[in-house]
């Protein structure tokens, strides 16, 4: 079964929902949801097992596309050039003389960019194929859908060509991180023991803020092993926690989890598992909550194209943080002074402890939805239900946020300074954004 569809029936599956009915609201069909095609997009990013930082950036080009025709053909949406920093404005979209469906363009351009892009794009094919076969059984005239089909293709090549110019091609040729033989820094954890993930990072060009150093976290609590001190406290309070979880803890490090790939062990067998990302994560309950408020399919593309910016430059300014304070994990520190056999809940990532990276893009996320769509907008998020978890009732954005971080310390893989500054850090990277989308004229969706 293709990509498309099977995401589809994924999709209705766990929103009890209706695919190809018309959506009296907006008058549209269902099949045209924008996340619908970033759905297809994550379960190919899943497949490759993409590290969070460059899944966030896989978004972010993949919707720039979409983002683009739609504010070519709803003038009242602002161009992407007042909201992207160092973006030109390209005028090809703007003087088109055929007729062609937007919306249509606008979908199929998110499926072509991310086959152009990911590694395994080239299964996104499929989607392409499949879509097309939906619009013709639809009746949507055969010219329309392939001069939608070319305005899509048009745009996708605008968006990577700005990819290109942000110094991820650089990555490769950028010296690879070498552990450092200091007591308090990061080293690789069981049972994988991975090298570090893009520790380079921080050297791609953030899309919206201005630096990946503009938004630093607070100095850190200094290393010891003094059972009196600050830090060593940080550390206790982790390995005391996982000793009395309750039931809801757990399930909360569980569901928020989103480890594009853990290992258990069985014996001397190593099985892998691979999970959605956690920007991925937050893409999904962008475009979920988009249908819950009823946006039309204009509105629709810019939230899930902002929070794909969002998570873009929240990934950045985390990882900059990241590698230059370049912390201990609890589970190093731990092994090493406190209990040799103790296992955190979570599988430990490949990369240093500070700030927490949940923290940072979901508090991010959670303020760029809240000025999107309100301060109690309420929500069932059952992002997690194709991957084994159940699913969460929240009462706003900020309080999924807040339990993110929690799930981290719950998951024994981070301190709690490193979720409170994170969390900081991740308010002020959203604050950042919101300011600047304000200045381009993008207002609250809901009053």
């Amino acid at each position: 079964m293709n990509h498309f569809k099977r995401s589809l029936i994924v999709f209705c599956a766990i929103t009890a929902q209706h695919c190809f009915a018309q959506t009296p609201a907006n008058n549209y069909p269902d099949y045209l949801q924008p996340d619908h095609a970033v759905n297809a997009v994550t379960m190919v990013m899943v497949h490759d097992v993409v590290s969070p930082p460059v899944a966030a950036r896989y978004y972010a080009y993949t919707m720039m596309g979409a983002y683009n025709i739609v504010a070519a053909n709803n003038k009242s949406i602002p161009q992407l050039q007042k909201v992207v920093k160092d973006y030109k404005a390209n005028t090809s979209l703007d003087t088109i003389s055929f007729k062609y469906d937007y919306k249509v363009a606008a979908f199929y351009s998110i499926l072509e960019t991310a086959k152009l892009m990911l590694p395994s794009g080239f299964m996104l094919k499929d989607d392409e194929d499949a879509f097309v076969q939906l619009l013709q059984k639809t009746n949507v005239d055969k010219t329309i859908i392939a001069n939608s089909i070319k305005v899509g293709e048009m745009a996708s090549k605008i968006a990577l060509a700005f990819s290109k110019t942000d110094h991820y091609s650089r990555l490769s040729a950028l010296k690879r991180y070498t552990p450092i033989k200091d007591e308090s820094k990061w080293y690789p954890t069981p049972p994988g023991y991975f090298e570090a993930v893009e520790p380079n990072w921080r050297t791609i060009r953030t899309m919206v803020i201005d630096s990946a150093t503009q938004y630093k976290p607070a100095a850190l609590i200094p290393f010891s092993k003094d059972t009196t001190s600050a830090f060593y406290g940080q550390v206790k309070a982790v390995y005391d926690i996982s000793k009395h979880l309750t039931t809801d803890q757990l399930n909360m490090a569980l569901f928020w989890d989103c480890n594009p790939f853990a290992i258990t062990t069985s014996g001397h067998m190593a099985i892998g598992y691979k999970k959605i990302s956690p920007g991925g994560h937050w893409m999904h309950i962008a475009g979920l909550v988009t249908k819950q408020a009823g946006l039309d399919f204009d509105h629709s593309t810019v939230v899930i194209a902002l929070e794909g910016l969002t998570l873009m430059d929240a990934f950045i300014s985390c990882w900059e943080e990241k590698f230059t304070s370049n912390r201990i994990r609890p589970e190093t520190y731990i092994n090493r002074y406190m209990d040799v056999k103790w296992q955190p809940v979570l599988q430990t990532p490949p990369f240093p402890e500070y700030t927490s990276g949940h923290a940072v893009i979901s508090n991010a996320s959670a303020e760029l939805l809240t000025y999107l769509l309100g301060d109690n907008f309420a929500y069932t998020d059952n992002t997690e239900i194709p991957f084994g978890s159940s699913q969460r009732d929240f009462k706003s954005f900020r309080q999924a946020a807040a339990e993110a971080s929690m799930s981290r310390f719950y998951g024994g893989i981070h301190y709690m300074q490193s979720i409170e500054n994170g969390n900081v850090q991740g308010q002020k990277v959203g604050g950042g954004i919101i300011a600047k989308i304000k200045k381009a004229g993008i207002t609250p969706l809901i009053k």
